[in-house]
């Protein structure tokens, strides 16, 4: 054989091998891994497992979790995924900020999209939160009109930005439809604690309440029992509460989680702030369908309703964020 025919074969094979390669790589799905504080059903983690799901379901990306994960554990948990090769870790670093940020430090080749109430961090840790406070306000506008004893009752887990902007959100609008409103507000210091949650809306049916804000998973359940209205948060559970939840603000975590999966797809993933991406413009949030309830709420109230939605999309109404603690108004 020719000198020249062994280095003909050579190129080829090296040719042959270099396409396979880039065929594997084309075909290698990105790995995703989430790590959750609480179970996964609960509303605010159920949106991004449903966002990174979709991503699976269309042959992206490759996605493990862990739920339940104590603060303690937290960090652990974190440099574990890191170290299985895991490019993009998603996750609420609310309560291990400190923890989470020296994670990503030591990892910079990894991707972080945390939860949080922080700035980004250069190079590699972003931050999100659920900036749904638009279909808070809007779903309060509802709730205002069909209360009738001038009462409604809130139930909320933790007095944190996160929750308060969407409470002070709901409130407005439910004044802004109901001037005479008034509000009792409860925290019951857990993301999950459906029975604690329950007893606590029990207290304000109790006392006069004919709508309650269900902000976390057990307000609905009462509601139910005392035969009064809910207005939903994050997930829509109508189908489960047919006849006892008006409307919901839902949150959708498909923009957010899309972004930061086509950027590290791209090598372009770099610390910035995804909040607004949980906006109705960005379709992050959204009221939703009001289903059973479409021929029980009055026009002017759904009129007021679809009017405000397209001020907003338009860009011509301004729901105002504000991060203080609600405060109760009823006496």
């Amino acid at each position: 054989m020719s000198i020249s025919r062994r280095f003909t074969l050579a190129a080829v094979a090296a040719a042959s091998l270099a396409t396979f390669g880039s065929a594997a790589l084309a075909q290698a799905k990105m790995r995703v891994a989430a790590i959750y504080t609480v179970p996964v059903e609960q509303q605010w983690v159920s949106r991004i497992d449903k966002a990174l799901k979709a991503a699976v379901a269309r042959g992206e990306i490759e996605y493990v979790f862990s739920e339940k994960v104590a603060n303690a554990d937290y960090e652990r948990v974190m440099r574990e995924y890191a170290e299985k090769g895991n490019t993009l870790i998603v996750g609420e670093s609310f309560a291990v900020e400190a923890a989470a940020r020296k994670v990503a430090k030591d990892y910079p080749k990894v991707s972080f999209l945390m939860g949080s109430s922080g700035k980004p961090q250069a190079p590699n840790f972003s931050v999100f939160d659920n900036y749904i406070q638009e279909p808070a306000y809007l779903s309060g506008l509802i709730a205002g009109g069909m209360s009738k004893s001038n009462k409604i009752g809130m139930v909320g887990g933790y007095p944190i930005p996160e929750v308060n902007r969407l409470m002070n959100a709901f409130m407005a609008g439910a004044k802004e439809t109901n001037p005479k409103v008034e509000f009792m507000v409860t925290f019951i210091n857990s993301w999950f604690d459906p029975p604690k949650a329950k007893e606590a809306a029990f207290a304000m049916i109790d006392k006069g309440a004919d709508v309650m804000y269900a902000e976390r998973f057990g307000v609905s359940d009462a509601a139910k029992e005392r035969k009064v209205l809910a207005i939903g948060n994050v997930i829509d559970t109508q189908k489960d509460y047919p006849d006892t939840v008006v409307a919901s603000a839902l949150w959708n975590m498909e923009p957010t989680i899309d972004r930061a999966i086509k950027a590290v797809k791209e090598g372009k993933f770099k610390a910035e702030d995804y909040g607004q991406y949980s906006m109705m413009k960005f379709k992050g949030s959204e009221l939703s369908p009001l289903g059973t309830f479409d021929s029980k709420i009055p026009k002017a109230i759904k009129d007021k309703v679809a009017q405000r939605q397209k001020d907003i999309l338009d860009g011509k109404f301004t729901v105002k964020v504000d991060d203080n603690q609600p405060k109760p108004t009823a006496k």
